[in-house]
């Protein structure tokens, strides 16, 4: 997803500064929490400490990427929370409702949001607004457009926003203060008016969601107590369906109590109607602007009025909403909340500790960023199924699997089986009711498939990693393997929603250009083929664990069908010693041309190549130059086709130096690490260490595009590992960390592993020399076969993985038959997992 909507940013203090925004609240005369709200920046010198487990949220920085096209959510959530409770701007990129941009309004505060997406807006329902000061109840502005209001802006330009794991908090420039946190599936708002507010009031707004999409409204107001319950209809933000959502919404006051609110009543676009409780007492129309508003008395304590508003959210009903509400916060306690909110971040994010002796803070603070945002997606919605009832898990917000399958689920891997596991029986049981694994979704709707059947890695992942655990983790092995050949033998009505073009797959062996099924659109053929064949190689993975050898050599044959694109006439225009590129194919063998330029900042039409029905170039969101690098079961065999070692690394280099490399979009993602296959390691550490320094910081825009649900952050964490995964298998190509020792603990097997770089003496800042190659290798303190990869088995059993690091960076994966990473035609991949 990562070109959807990247957007310029006029933001000045963005203009390439490492330095993220100190943004601060202003002091008010009660007390503050004792929850630090940003990473202290003070200093950027290295560190002195080893990291300890106790509060690694308080290096995460929330506001990486939240303006200038990365979509990072940075309001308060759980992780893997379905509520995520936030700012929402009028900015136009406010796919996860914030802008750091102080120039864009505040709306309101919603308690749904996807983070780092493209496509329209997604989620943004139930918004609260607190009105200050109004003339009288029927003057209060209730519309989006009348509401609106600018932030306080902090002296150094940047908004009054401040931040960490489970808090978010806001200066209005009417001089409310907003703070915000979450349960699972209930939000919790404290809002403080200013002293001059004698009649604090706030709006609830059903209606308005991202796109503005709502029918069917429906609203409720309790004259008793002043619970106001309420749902409606939106669209879905990338696919044809339309969704059910319902909230409850309950107020008490901070520090004072109050029965009821003095005045109450709903409101149709900027007309609130006193003493009215529900929609059908208006004549509502086809998309109105419609909610609650209600006033409520003033604390006779304070200066200050403090209200507290809990918001609980379900896609079943209202009642569930106020039952989830009343269940996960039943004492509108806001501390407290706050509290097991960081304690819980704290727990997960620990699990990965980094010695930062010799190590810029901001490199610290990119590392915990990161690590923070790979837990915002997919979103745990149990119990909040409304297709189906099921004692299994229900995870969402799978937004998509195509930007996620590649490093995410790797890294969750080493430090989060339990939760990986959940999603993976979430995922089985989606595929058990609807027929096929889940590919992209959001809000309980199937969404727009971008790749292949990208599910397929993902239960390949964690089976190759997990299987002799499955069972204790309530992971069904031959639900599992069903569920992976649903993907791969049977053809869904609309491969556009779910599961694959199998018929044609099966026929051909590769997606003609030039055949038109009538369950989808015949678009993406090349690219479908590589991800059908790298699809069928994660079923293989399964099929040799579970003993099903004929299986076994008939998905690894259908693995090698990448071969059946393989076009070795075509040259890069303008350079002919780059010769031989992946290309569309027509039914009858012939070969179809499109440009290896295309859909590349070197492409001469500007080509497009997303999700377009007229798009017949056979690619998605990335060129034939780079589609060309994507056979990950198969590199060795990819180095063959593209002429042997050097030929191979001089077309890598060339993808650098020519800019085909995208940093914004994953199928990108693997190429910096590929010189391992060339015997080259020394290369890949150094363009993956550039590609931190050039494309990744801790400002606001620090983040090359959109986040995709943590696709880029997982990409990212890898690199600061010295790491990059490869799916469904149990390797791990290897380079130099950024820190000088990295432990995982894993609470699945209760280990812990240990990589320690000997002779660490710090990052480059630019990335390129320092003494960050890797000479050699020991494991427990025994000489290990390669330079280039880690086994997954050093995991299993909390080893202490040493690194022998030298600044030549003619560095090699040593010698004998195992030091190049696994590759299927050298045999890689025969042997017992």
């Amino acid at each position: 997803m990562a070109r959807w909507l990247v957007l310029p940013s006029v933001l000045f203090l963005l203009s390439g500064s490492s330095a993220h925004p100190h943004t601060r609240l202003a002091t008010h005369s009660r007390p503050k929490l004792s929850v630090r709200s940003q990473t202290d920046k003070t200093s950027s010198s290295p560190g002195n400490t080893t990291i300890t487990d106790s509060d690694p949220a308080s290096l995460v920085n929330v506001f990486i990427g939240t303006t200038n096209g990365g979509h990072v959510f940075p309001g308060a959530t759980l992780p893997h929370g379905m509520v995520k409770v936030g700012l929402d701007t009028d900015s136009p990129g406010n796919q996860a409702g914030y802008d750091a941009n102080p120039i864009f309004n505040a709306i309101g505060f919603s308690q749904l949001h996807d983070s780092g997406t493209g496509g329209d807006i997604s989620l943004s329902n139930f918004k609260l607004w607190p009105l200050p000061e109004c003339d009288s109840f029927a003057s209060c502005n209730t519309t989006l457009f009348f509401r609106k209001t600018l932030r306080k802006v902090l002296p150094d330009g940047s908004p009054d926003d401040t931040g960490s794991p489970g808090y978010f908090a806001t200066n209005l420039s009417t001089g409310v203060q907003v703070e915000l946190t979450a349960s699972r599936r209930t939000a919790l708002h404290r809002y403080t008016f200013p002293p001059s507010s004698r009649e604090p009031r706030i709006v609830v707004d059903i209606t308005n969601d991202g796109m503005h999409s709502a029918t069917e409204p429906v609203v409720n107001i309790n004259t008793t107590t002043g619970r106001v319950t309420g749902g409606a209809r939106f669209a879905s933000s990338f696919g044809p369906g339309r969704y059910n959502v319902y909230t409850c919404v309950d107020f008490k006051g901070d520090g004072y109590d109050f029965e009821a609110p003095t005045e109450y009543g709903v409101w149709l676009g900027n007309t609130p109607v006193q003493n009215s409780t529900q929609v059908i007492q208006l004549y509502s129309g086809f998309l109105s602007e419609i909610g609650a508003l209600l006033t409520f008395p003033p604390s006779p304590n304070s200066i200050h009025t403090t209200i507290l508003a809990r918001v609980g959210v379900s896609f079943i009903s209202s009642d569930q909403a106020c039952d989830n509400a009343e269940s996960e916060i039943p004492n509108f306690d806001f501390d407290e909340t706050v509290t097991t909110a960081r304690e819980t971040w704290n727990e997960l994010l620990s699990r990965i500790q980094v010695d930062t002796q010799g190590v810029d803070k901001e490199i610290t603070e990119l590392f915990y960023s990161s690590l923070y945002r790979t837990h915002i997606s997919p979103a745990d919605y149990t119990g909040e199924n409304p297709n189906w009832s099921s004692t299994e898990p229900y995870y969402d917000s799978f937004y998509c699997n195509w930007d996620t399958y590649r490093t995410l689920y790797p890294l969750m891997s080493l430090h989060d089986p339990e939760v990986f596991a959940r999603i993976v029986r979430g995922m089985i049981n989606i595929q058990q009711h609807e027929g096929w694994l889940p590919e992209c979704r959001g809000a309980t709707l199937q969404q727009w498939i971008q790749g292949g059947s990208n599910g397929d890695p993902i239960l390949g992942e964690f089976f190759v990693k997990f299987h002799e655990h499955a069972s204790a983790l309530n992971v069904s092995a031959n639900d599992l393997y069903t569920a992976l050949l649903a993907d791969a033998e049977e053809q869904p009505p609309n491969w556009n929603l779910q599961g694959r073009q199998t018929n044609v797959w099966k026929q051909y062996n590769f997606i003609p250009s030039d055949v038109y099924d009538s369950g989808g659109t015949a678009t993406k053929q090349v690219s479908r083929t590589l991800e059908y064949s790298f699809g069928d190689f994660s079923i293989s993975q399964v099929a040799k664990i579970l003993n099903k050898t004929d299986d076994v050599a008939k998905y690894q044959a259908r693995a090698g069908n990448f071969i059946n694109v393989w076009n070795e006439k075509v040259t890069l225009p303008g350079n002919s010693s780059i010769k031989g590129m992946m290309q569309p194919r027509f039914a009858d063998g012939q070969w179809n041309y499109t440009d290896p330029r295309h859909c590349s900042v070197n492409d001469p039409l500007d080509s497009t190549c997303y999700l377009d029905v007229t798009n017949h170039d056979g690619f998605y969101e990335s060129s034939p130059m780079v589609y060309s690098q994507y056979i990950p079961q198969d590199t060795a065999k990819l180095i063959l086709l593209q002429g042997g070692n050097e030929s191979f690394i001089n077309r890598l280099n060339l993808i650098f130096d020519q800019n085909y490399f995208d940093v914004t979009d994953e199928p990108s993602q693997q190429i910096p690490f590929m010189y391992h296959y060339a015997n080259r390691p020394g290369l890949s550490t150094q363009r993956s260490r550039m590609i931190i320094a050039e494309s990744y910081n801790t400002s606001v825009n620090g983040l090359p595009g959109n986040d995709d649900s943590g696709a880029m952050a997982s990409f990212a964490v890898f690199y600061l590992l010295g790491m990059y995964p490869l799916p469904a298998t149990r390797q791990f190509l290897l380079a130099s960390p950024y820190f000088p020792k990295v432990t995982f603990h894993n609470p699945l097997f209760n280990t812990t592993t240990t990589i320690i770089a000997n002779n660490f003496t710090g990052n480059p800042q630019d990335g390129i020399g320092g003494t960050v190659f890797v000479k050699s290798v020991t494991v427990d303190g025994q000489s290990w076969h390669s330079n280039c990869y880690l086994d997954w088995d050093v995991f299993v059993k909390g080893s202490t993985v040493e690194l022998e690091l030298t600044s030549d960076i003619n560095t090699t994966c040593g010698e004998g038959p195992d030091a190049l990473p696994p590759s299927l035609s050298t045999g890689g991949y025969s042997g017992s997992i």
